[in-house]
Formats: C-alpha cells, structure tokens, sequence
C-alpha cells in the first residue's frame, strides 16, 4: 500500500523546529518518523566536538542493489534575525506562500524528496538521504564525517542530487553542475600601541593594513572561462585593538573571502595573500581556511535525468550553473557525480523566507520523475 504524503504539510512541520545551526534532536525525530513508514532504515550519529561540534547527522536507505540514488540536504538554518511579519518558526500559509525560516533553503526540498520517495515506493533500486546538521556552520561534522560513515560501509551511490534552493526567476531555470571553491583569511598587522599626540612612541599599524588592502584589491584573479565566473576576493570585515579616539591602536585585522574557479587552488590563493601582506606589511601573520576547492560535474547521466524531469514538470530547460555559493556537493562529488537543483533562492536567508505551495508541489512531482529515470538505469 502507497502512503502519501503531502510535501507541504512536512515541510511545515519540519519549520516549526528551531533548527539554528548546528541542528540536532527534534527536527531529526520529525525527519525520521516522516521516513520510517516508507520502508527506510534510518541512522542517526552524532560527531565532534566544541567549537565545531557535536554535530548531528541522518543517513536513511530504502532498497538493495541496482541504480543508487542519494539526496543530500541540510535540516540546520541560518538564524532568524529581527523583523519578520511572523514568527520565523511557526510555520505561516498565506497568499500561497509557506512563510518560515528554512521553507526554502532547504527544509522545503527535503520534505519534496521525502514526498517523492513516498510516491515512488514499488522503484527497484536503492535510494538514499544524506543529512546534515551543519552545512550553514563551519561544516566541519557534517557531511565530511557522513561519507567517512558512508565509506566505512562501502556506502557509494551511483549519483547524488542536492535540493539546495538554486532555482532563481521561477522553478527549473538553473541547476548546479559545479560550484566554486571558497576560502576565508584573517590577517593581522602588529604594531605597538601609544598616545594619539605622541606618535613616536608608537607604531600605527593602520597605514600598512590600508596598503595592504589596496594591494589586494588590486589583485586580478583571472577572467574565467565557458564554465565558471571571475574568482573574486572580497574584503569582509576591517578592525583595530583600539575603541578610543586617543589612542593609536596595537594591532589592525582585516576578513578576507576568495571565491574562485576551476584555474585556482586553495593553497595557491592563499599563498598569493601571504606574499601580498608580507610585502605591504611585513611581520603580518595571514590564517587561512579553505571550505572547499571548485569542483565540475562532468556530463553524463545525471545532467539528462534532472534536465529532462525540470523539462517535462515545467515545460523548460533549466541552464547548467556553477554561479553563486557553494555547497556541500564540494565534499560530496568524491564519491559521485552531483547535480544541486531545488527551489526558487530569492528569499533565503533573508527576512519572512518563503516558498511558494505550489513549487514545493511541482518540485516533488520533478522529484519523482528523477527518482524513477535514475533507478531505472
């Protein structure tokens, strides 16, 4: 016997839990009790530790042998913030829109996916879901340790689709065949902190942060290629030791974020910074963290099966992007081919996000349509 589900109603249900990253308990029980009736068999683990951690994360099969599909997602969102015309986590149905933080990114999609794998019980092949807790936190006990778990079992699908929000002026225009990889510096420049009117006794190191950022402003990347857009290096953030109005300040701190392509590496960005401070500003010390290098899915399978599930549900074909942020399809293209598609993005992450009932209907009715070509073969 087939049960139904109705996509919407989970994913209200699913909002309703303040998930703020890095999620755990309640929204995972919700996401489980959803999965058990359709025949999964559900793992739940919880990993690392402070300050990255713990982190909690669901792995859920349905089926043996044949095709293998897994979807990814996260159930953990970004925090509110002030201002919402409702309460961002009591769910709101109004004007045709699911109003509530995650009804977008990505809360919407999972409940979508969960409603396909419902409509879909009689498919041969295996199917998948790959939550994380954390995906909009450092992500460093998320879907990292799912594929260590994964891959202690000998756990690899033959693709994976992520329901990361990627469509923008209506559902199906874009999918994501690749992202650019995404690195975060702090740079600080030491000095020696003094009085404002005795200058000489001191060592302001303002002057050499200020070099300092107009030599990286003026860094020029590269230009891109068919694929993928200009890497970009952006100053994010820009402080001193000192609040005072009379006092030169010991030290300056400057954020940096660089957004690059398929021509860059991480470690080689991050060595062109520390050359760039040291000779604007020598003696600054430069951390780094790379999230993730840019990755392309090379086309195959994958690309048609999602193509063609937007084009028959929509009645267009979607573009294949690799614009915009990235995702945890960085860490997942190790075990497979992955392909980003989910809902209209304009709202997320922003104040009274919102889905529109009917995407999140249509999506899941794109869902099934993937879920049956891909484990078809």
């Amino acid at each position: 016997m087939t049960t139904t589900i109705d996509p919407v109603e989970l994913a209200a249900r699913l909002i309703a839990c303040p998930s703020i990253t890095p999620a755990s308990g309640e929204v995972f029980d919700r996401l489980e009790t959803a999965l058990a009736p359709l025949g999964f068999e559900v793992h739940r683990f919880v990993a690392g530790e402070a300050p990255d951690g713990p982190v909690e994360n669901l792995y859920a099969s349905r089926g043996s042998g044949g095709r293998h599909l897994g979807f990814a997602g996260h159930l953990d969102v970004v925090p509110a913030g002030e201002g919402w015309a409702s309460d961002p986590f009591a769910p709101d149905l109004r004007a045709g829109l699911l109003h509530g933080r995650g009804a977008v990114d990505m809360k919407g999609s999972i409940a979508a996916f969960v409603a396909a794998c419902a409509a879909t019980a009689d498919q041969d092949g295996t199917i998948s879901l790959i939550i994380t807790g954390d995906e909009e936190g450092p992500a460093t006990y998320g879907t990292p340790k799912l594929i260590e778990w994964m891959e202690a079992r000998a756990i690899r699908p033959d693709m994976i689709l992520i329901g990361e929000p990627t469509s923008e002026a209506r559902l199906g225009d874009i999918a994501k065949i690749g992202r650019r990889g995404s690195v975060n510096m702090w740079i600080d420049v030491p000095g020696t902190q003094g009085h404002v009117a005795y200058p000489h006794r001191a060592d302001n190191p303002v002057p050499r942060l200020g070099r300092l950022i107009a030599a990286l402003d003026s860094l020029h990347l590269d230009d891109g290629n068919d694929i993928f857009q200009p890497s970009n290096l952006e100053i994010t953030a820009v402080e001193t030791s000192s609040r005072a109005t009379n006092v030169i300040p010991g030290r300056a701190r400057i954020q940096l974020n660089i957004r690059f392509n398929n021509l860059q590496r991480g470690a080689d960005l991050v060595e062109l910074v520390r050359r760039t401070a040291e000779a604007q500003a020598p003696g600054a010390v430069v951390e780094a963290k790379i999230s993730g290098e840019a990755f392309l899915t090379p086309p195959g399978p994958i690309y048609d099966i999602v193509s063609e599930a937007i084009r028959a549900e929509t009645g267009i074909s979607p573009r294949l992007s690799t614009h915009g942020g990235t995702s945890d399809a960085r860490f997942l293209i190790a075990l497979c081919p992955v392909v980003d598609f989910g809902l209209p993005n304009a709202t997320m992450h922003k104040l009274d996000e919102a889905a529109a009932v009917e995407d999140i209907r249509s999506l899941q009715r794109i869902y099934e349509r993937v879920i049956r070509r891909a484990l078809a073969g």
